[in-house]
Parts: structure tokens; sequence; C-alpha cells
């Protein structure tokens, strides 16, 4: 633990501060009245919405621009170890954390749910809040996503609770103490900090091991690891697997989302709707009504909340939605991720010619997973790749996307830079569109929507 008191602190200065996770701390400290400003590499929508919120931020490393007087850094791990900023606060002697280090501080005082894993996450812990602040439940959220309802990946309660998504790049999720935790997938990633797939599932175990005393782990079933994860109680949740504890039956498709009834320890809920497309949702779901009935929270309140949930940005995001087109935009970097999306996509629109634009994020990522993206991105019509998104890495030898194209069996794929994806947009016939990937393809999305709106109408509800 740090020996800072956040009572104590006034100002606060965040290194990277547009970051998803990043902004939901900085947005923490703005409404709990702390003077706060920070620095990113380049302007996006979330800076400018922090902008808004009257947070100051600028887009230079220069030490001038900085705030002098904060009494706390915060900065994340994917920010150069020679940024002149970062390096000056530090000779100064300046409290300067990770961001992971400032969420355990305030976590630590709280009722904390935690929730990990490969893939899911984003979208469990957006259910998981949605459902304690529909109910009046309440709780304190930092989500890894902008959930639709609030426009937001952070609020705030009276009540003591806190639902945080714990991210397992640098491992951070392991400063996390839970009252409840889950665990929604554990496949190898960000292979770039781990090395092996051993040692991504090792810190799997570890987060579970980190569960309090009396604390709960509700887990996805038939996870490989599943026996060696620990918690003093432990159950599983199943899309529609009845030997796990809680999982979903009767599921029916109905206008692109789904209805279901969902099946408990000593619990079952009839009619629950879901308005956000894909059958890994309907699994999310379980694990958020699962969670939820772990509190006590009502029935009817549940199946309320639920029904009302718009999603998260970018995850299976609906972005045009009519009887000519379906237009769907989503945050899928990984193969798992990305089978899942197309398949379910084609299941929820069988009739229609599914095509895909995938933009890979990072080169070590591209180079480890070349061949399980090529038979991923083979479950689509057609396939357009964009060149790779290098985020914080330096380019590699002989990596490029042309090395997933290589790989692929489907002739139907073609690379294509970004205006080229706007003008296919603009200009070939299209029936189910998807936009995928991590990097910077989401600034796309408005243009891409904009021509398919002025060639085939706005969305419609049936």
């Amino acid at each position: 633990m740090h020996n800072i008191d956040l009572n104590n602190v006034k100002n606060v200065y965040f290194i990277g501060i547009g970051g998803i996770g990043m902004s939901a701390l900085a947005r923490y400290f703005n409404e709990s009245g702390r003077k706060v400003s920070g620095y990113d590499k380049t302007p996006t929508a979330l800076t400018d919405a922090l902008e808004r919120e009257g947070i100051a931020v600028h887009f230079e490393d220069n030490i001038a621009l900085a705030d002098k007087n904060a009494d706390l850094v915060v900065y994340t791990p994917a920010i150069p170890q020679d940024h002149s900023e970062l390096n000056w606060f530090r000779a100064q002697g300046k409290p300067v954390l990770k961001r992971s280090d400032v969420l355990e501080i305030i976590s630590n005082d709280m009722f904390s749910i935690t929730i990990a894993g490969t893939h899911g996450k984003t979208t469990v812990t957006s259910m998981v809040a949605h459902i304690l602040r529909d109910s009046q439940y309440g709780c304190n959220a930092f989500l890894g996503g902008i959930a639709v309802n609030y426009n937001s990946n952070y609020w705030s309660s009276d009540t003591n609770v806190a639902v945080i998504e714990a991210d397992e790049y640098d491992r951070s999720f392991l400063k996390l103490r839970p009252d409840i935790a889950v665990l929604t997938a554990m496949d190898p990633d960000h292979l770039d900090i781990y090395g092996t797939e051993a040692a991504v599932e090792e810190a799997y175990i570890q987060y579970t091991a980190n569960i309090k005393p009396d604390g709960m782990l509700w887990y996805k079933h038939g996870l490989k690891k599943g026996l060696e994860l620990k918690g003093a109680s432990r159950f599983t949740y199943s899309a529609q697997n009845s030997s796990a504890t809680a999982y979903a039956s009767n599921i029916t498709m109905r206008n692109g989302g789904y209805v279901f009834d969902v099946k408990g320890n000593g619990w079952f809920l009839k009619g629950v709707r879901l308005h956000v497309g894909g059958m890994h949702n309907v699994e999310n779901a379980v694990a958020a009504i699962a969670v939820a009935k772990s509190l006590d929270i009502d029935d009817a309140a549940v199946i309320s909340a639920m029904g009302t949930f718009k999603g998260v940005k970018r995850r299976f995001e609906y972005v045009v939605k009519n009887k000519q087109v379906v237009y769907i935009d989503d945050y899928a970097h990984h193969p798992e991720e990305l089978a899942s999306l197309i398949k379910s996509a084609k299941t929820l629109f069988p009739k229609r010619k599914c095509v895909v634009a995938f933009q890979p994020h990072l080169y070590s990522r591209t180079k480890d997973f070349a061949a399980g993206f090529a038979r991923s991105l083979d479950l689509a019509d057609e396939v357009l790749l964009l060149d790779i998104y290098p985020a914080r890495e330096q380019p590699m030898e002989g990596v490029s996307s042309r090395m997933i194209a290589d790989l692929m069996g489907n002739p139907n794929r073609t690379i294509v830079t970004k205006e080229g994806l706007v003008q296919y947009a603009a200009s070939a016939p299209l029936d189910l569109f998807i936009t995928c990937g991590a990097g910077d393809i989401d600034k796309l999305v408005q243009p891409i929507a904009e021509e398919i709106i002025k060639r085939y109408g706005p969305s419609s509800e049936d």
C-alpha cells in the first residue's frame, strides 16, 4: 500500500489522461472537488469531454504546461519512461503513482466488485454497474468503456460500493482486493508483458487468490484452469450449459437482441430482455445477473435494469440499423473476440452478406496471433484489412496486415487505407457491415455512418 492520504490531496495531475481507465479516475477526482489537469499525446472525443467537464488537458510533453502544484501525479504504464514531465515530477519527489495504485487506494475502503478476463470484462462491468445504479442499490463505477446509457466510464454514489473493471495489462489487476470477483476468460493476450500463456494464467489465478477471505468468485464455466482458481465460495456461469451454477435457457432472438430465462442457485428469472446483439452478451448478462442476485437485488429490478441496458460504445454497437443495412462497430482485437463477433452477427442476420473491416492492434499481437486472426476473419464473406495500429510499439521486421491476409483462405480480402474504407462505405453495396479493432478505427465510425445514412437512411426500430 502507498502512504498517501487522498483526503489531503487537492491537485491531481494525470500523464496519459485520455486513456479509458485514466479518464475514469480523472472524473472521480474532478467530481469530488479536486483540481484535475493532465497531458495526453493526441486530442480525442474523450479528452474533449474531459475539457468540457472543466479539466485542463494539453497535448505537448512540456513541463511548463503541467500543474507544478500537483500533490498527486497519476500515470499510465503505456507512457514511455523518457517522458520529461513524468521524470520532472519524480525528480521533485512528488507522489507519482500508477493508475492501478490509485485505484487500489480508492477501492480499499469500499465493498469492491471487480471484473477481470481477456474478453467480456467491459460489458460485464457496465452491466453490473448499470443494474446496481438502475435498481437504486447504488455504486461507484470505474469502467473500461463508455456506457451508452450514461455516456460515461465513471459515476459516483453515496453507497460505499465500487464496481471496477480489473485490467490485466501490466498486471495492474493484482492490486485489487475484491469482495466479489468475476473472471470471464483466461485466453493469452499481452504476451509482450507476460511472455507465455502459462504466465497469463498464473496471473489470473493470483487475481482470484486476492479475493477477501469471506469473498466470492463467479467464473465462466469450463475455464481450463478453473479448478486452480481461489476464493472462499466459487460459482460458475455459462450462456447455456446447465452444469454451471447460473445459466440461460429458452433463448430466442428478437430484433437484433434476445429474450431468455436465467436459472441460478435458488433463484430463477423469467423473460429477461437484452437489446444488445451477440450470444457472448447473453453470457455476459448471466454473469452480471448472478452478481446482482448475490447482492439480493430484487428479481423485478434486475429484469427491468437488463431491459434498459443500451450496451457499451464499440461493443457490438449498432451504429446504423434499418431494413436495408446493419452497421456494427466493435472493439474486438483478439482472434477469439473477432470469431465471436462475426459468428454472432451472422447468426442474428443470417441472410445478409457479412463484410468485416479490421484494424490489427500492435505489431507484437499481430505476430503472435496472425494465424488466429486469419482463421477468424475467414468466417466473414469479405474482409477489408487496415494497416496495423502501432500504439506504443515500433514496427517489427516482416510484420504487417499482409501477414494476416496471406494466411487467410477467403479470397475476398483487400488491404485498404482509411480513406479507401470510407470510400468503400460510400460506394459498395452494403448489407451487414462491421468495423472492428482497438486502434484509431473508431475515428472512422462517424464518417462511415454518414455515408451509409446518405445511401440507406437512418436507424429505425424494426
